[in-house]
């Protein structure tokens, strides 16, 4: 069992109404594209291409997508416009599946065997949701019972610092900064020498996402990892990249520059209550490779939800 269920009955309705905004568009997309048709054919699949890739769901996976519906076509010979939904369902299910991009609901984290804190390093661009979503994860660490530590080291924006010391005390745990201009290895080293000392669960480290110069930031992630590694030899465990699910295709071209310029192994994608692109979810999770391991799809505390495939289909696709 993890340490928590993202997906009970009120996380379950927050992410249908998260989700709303999306699926009236698609739907409704759908619903002009198969009027007068009442079998799959091959105009009704151009019109289906035509709505995912403007879903934001992107070209590749839209078209795996179709290939195979067009495979489920040659094989039953006819198909229904009436069973496009039920068919459409499965193969995006299936293709989150596949790519093991699910999770299971629960939030879960490795606890090293050294007795060290599990360490998570947060990248993204200014205005995606980054300082936010920290702050919703580090609530949710500590509701289920985890002692946190932020460090506060995007250093490059005095906003940043700031807007985490807030954060820090509305959720009421300890914070590592030291300013505007700081140097971020050196947050990241007493963040980590704090969290030690205080036999913390876990700690949450934000950093700049400086894409207009991409080898400057890889060099500054790489040297926070290295001093990271001085007091905790496997850190960080996580490299959680937060992308902006409002910007659709915007999102996807960050996520691949972010994975250029450091091993990210988590993806966060914020802001899906507010947007009808909420198939970008589909397209990252199927092309970075990457999982998609948090969603967010409202304001509240709890609206930072475990991306689960099986939930996130059921909502998308429930009446």
């Amino acid at each position: 069992m993890g340490l928590f269920d993202f997906f009970s009955r009120s996380k379950k309705e927050s992410l249908d109404q998260g989700l709303e905004k999306t699926k009236q568009s698609f739907f409704s997309k759908i619903a002009r594209a198969i009027v007068g048709k009442s079998k799959v054919d091959d105009e009704v699949l151009d019109n289906l291409e035509e709505i995912l890739i403007s879903s934001d769901v992107g070209v590749e996976t839209t078209l795996k997508i179709i290939d195979r519906i067009q495979a489920r076509v040659s094989r039953d010979k006819v198909l229904g416009t009436d069973e496009l939904n039920h068919v459409l369902r499965d193969e995006i299910a299936a293709l989150l599946e596949e790519n093991n991009s699910n999770q299971n609901g629960q939030l879960e984290i490795i606890t090293p065997t050294d007795g060290n804190p599990y360490v998570i390093m947060v990248v993204g661009v200014n205005g995606v949701g980054k300082t936010t979503t920290i702050g919703k994860l580090a609530y949710q660490f500590k509701k289920a019972g985890k002692k946190v530590v932020l460090g506060a080291a995007d250093t490059f924006r005095a906003a940043a610092v700031d807007q985490l010391i807030i954060w820090s005390k509305r959720v009421d745990v300890p914070i590592v900064q030291q300013g505007m201009g700081a140097d971020p290895a050196s947050v990241a080293f007493d963040t980590l020498q704090s969290a030690k000392s205080q036999n913390a669960d876990v700690v949450i480290i934000d950093t700049a996402g400086r894409l207009h110069n991409k080898l400057n930031l890889m060099n500054e992630l790489s040297k926070i990892k290295r001093v990271m590694e001085k007091i905790v030899p496997d850190a960080p465990h996580e490299i959680l990249l937060v992308l902006d699910g409002s910007t659709g295709q915007n999102a996807f071209e960050q996520a691949k520059q972010f994975s250029q310029a450091t091993d990210i192994n988590a993806l966060a994608v914020t802001k899906l209550d507010g947007t009808a692109r909420g198939g970008v979810v589909i397209g990252i999770s199927y092309q970075m490779k990457i999982p998609v391991k948090y969603i967010g799809v409202g304001e509240k505390m709890e609206d930072l939800q475990l991306f689960d495939r099986k939930e996130f289909v059921d909502s998308l696709f429930s009446d």
